[in-house]
C-alpha cells in the first residue's frame, strides 16, 4: 500500500521504505520507523510503540486446551511485554471468538484491556460503547454491521455452512450462541415446592422474543433419585470445580434436585458427598466418573455409605453431551425455580457455554446421569421435602 501510486502521491514526500529493509516479516521507512512480523509462539528481541496480535487461535486448534493455553502465554509471557513505553505504548488483541478461555477471554478477567465488538447480528443488550466516545448506533435486534457488504442472505447461508458455533464465534463474537451451544438454555423447564407461587420464569428465545414459562409443583414421590458427581483433583485457584447433582426421575420427567460445587481436595469432596447423602437418604445410587479423586472417594466412603457405581467415560466429552442433548431437547428436563437457587443461573450458563466454556464439571455430572436415567423402571420412592432439604448450596468461587 505504501509504494502504491495513491499513498505516494499524497505523503510520499514525508519518508520512503528503505530498499534493504523492506520484507513481508519486516520493513524499515527513512524516518527509522518500523514494522516487524512474527508467528505465533515465536519471540522477538525488539520493542514498538504498538504491540499488535492478530488471531491467536486458529479454528482448528480452539477446542484444544493445550493449544489455547500456549496462545494466551504466549502473549501474557513473551508478546504483551514489548513496548518500547508502558505508558504511551498500545497493545491490541484482534480476533474471533472461539472459547470462553480464549485469549479475549482471559484479557477480559484480568482487566487493562478496552473491548470493542461488532457483531453481525445487532443484540441490544450487548450494544458496544468505548471510551473515545464511539456506540454502536444500530437500534433493532438483528440488523445488520454492513448490509452493503454483507447481506441477510449471506449471513442465513453462512450459518448453515458454519453451524450455529462457528457462526456465533465468527459472526457473533459469543464463545457460544446466544441460546447456548450443544445444550440450549431454553430447553429447560423449572419447578415449584407444593404450596408455593414463585411466578413464571423468563426465557430468552433465539429470535430475541421473551416468554414466560411457569413452574411445575415438584412431585412428592419419585420413581428413582441419584447422586452423580464429577470429581477434580485439587482445590486451588486454577483448578476445576469438584460438581455433585441430585436427580430424581418419575416417568418421563427428570428434575434436577440440588447441588454441591467448589472446587474442594479430597478430605473436603468426602466431606461433600456426607452432606449430599445425608440431605437426600432416598438417593443410593451414587455415580461417580471414574477419574481424579473419583476412584479415592469411592474406596474411602464405600464401607461407610454405600452405593457407588463406577462410570467409566465412552468417548470425548463433546460426544457423550451430543448424545444427552436430544434428553434435554425433549422438554422432560426441570431445574429449581432460579429464585430458589442462586447457583441455578450459573448452572444454565456452564451447560449452555458447553462445549466452548471455561468449565465442563456440572456438565459432566449432568450427562452422566442423564444417560443413567434413561433406564429407570417405575419404583415410587417417597422423600419429605421441607425448607431445609432446599437450602442453597455452596456458590461456585
Amino acid at each position: 500500500m505504501i509504494e502504491s501510486p495513491w499513498y505516494q502521491e499524497r505523503w510520499g514526500d514525508r519518508f520512503q521504505l528503505a530498499g534493504d529493509q523492506n520484507q513481508k516479516n519486516r520493513f524499515e521507512n527513512s524516518a527509522t520507523g518500523y514494522r516487524v512480523v512474527v508467528p505465533m509462539s515465536s519471540g522477538t528481541g525488539e520493542r514498538g510503540d504498538y504491540v499488535i496480535c492478530d488471531d491467536p487461535h486458529s479454528v482448528d486448534q480452539a477446542e484444544s486446551d493445550a493449544e489455547r493455553r500456549a496462545a494466551v502465554e504466549w502473549w501474557n509471557g513473551s508478546m504483551s511485554t514489548r513496548l518500547n513505553d508502558f505508558s504511551t505504548g498500545h497493545k491490541v488483541v484482534i480476533q474471533q471468538r472461539l472459547h470462553e478461555d480464549d485469549l479475549t477471554g482471559d484479557l477480559l478477567a484480568k482487566g487493562g484491556y478496552e473491548l470493542l465488538c461488532l457483531p453481525a447480528e445487532f443484540e441490544p443488550e450487548r450494544r458496544c460503547s468505548t471510551s473515545i466516545g464511539w456506540t454502536d448506533p444500530r437500534e433493532e435486534f438483528g440488523q445488520l454491521l454492513w448490509p452493503e457488504k454483507v447481506t441477510k442472505a449471506d449471513l442465513e447461508s453462512l450459518k448453515v455452512t458454519l453451524g450455529s458455533y462457528r457462526f456465533s464465534g465468527q459472526y457473533q463474537q459469543r464463545p457460544s450462541p446466544a441460546g447456548g451451544g450443544m445444550l440450549k438454555k431454553y430447553w429447560w423447564k423449572y419447578w415449584q415446592p407444593k404450596g408455593v407461587n414463585l411466578g413464571p420464569v423468563m426465557i430468552k428465545l433465539p429470535d430475541g422474543k421473551v416468554e414466560q414459562r411457569m413452574p411445575v409443583t415438584l412431585p412428592d414421590r419419585f420413581d428413582i433419585v441419584v447422586q452423580s458427581w464429577d470429581m477434580s483433583f485439587k482445590d486451588t485457584k486454577h483448578a476445576d470445580f469438584v460438581a455433585g447433582l441430585v436427580l430424581g426421575a418419575v416417568g418421563a420427567d427428570r428434575f434436577v434436585l440440588d447441588t454441591e460445587h467448589a472446587r474442594m481436595d479430597l478430605p473436603e469432596t468426602l466431606m461433600a458427598v456426607r452432606r449430599m447423602s445425608a440431605r437426600w437418604p432416598n438417593a443410593q445410587m451414587k455415580l461417580v466418573e471414574d477419574k481424579a479423586n473419583g476412584p479415592a472417594v469411592i474406596q474411602s466412603l464405600r464401607h461407610e455409605i454405600g452405593g457407588f457405581v463406577e462410570v467409566k467415560p465412552e468417548g470425548g466429552k463433546v460426544s457423550r453431551d451430543a448424545a444427552a442433548a436430544p434428553l434435554l431437547e425433549s422438554g422432560n428436563w426441570y431445574l429449581p425455580h432460579p429464585r430458589l437457587f442462586e447457583w441455578v443461573a450459573s448452572f444454565i450458563a456452564e451447560l449452555g457455554a458447553f462445549p466452548s466454556g471455561a468449565f465442563d464439571d456440572w456438565v459432566d455430572a449432568w450427562s452422566q446421569a442423564a444417560k443413567r436415567l434413561m433406564y429407570v423402571q417405575p419404583k415410587k420412592q417417597h422423600q419429605s421435602y421441607t425448607s431445609r432439604t432446599f437450602r442453597p448450596a455452596k456458590r461456585p468461587g
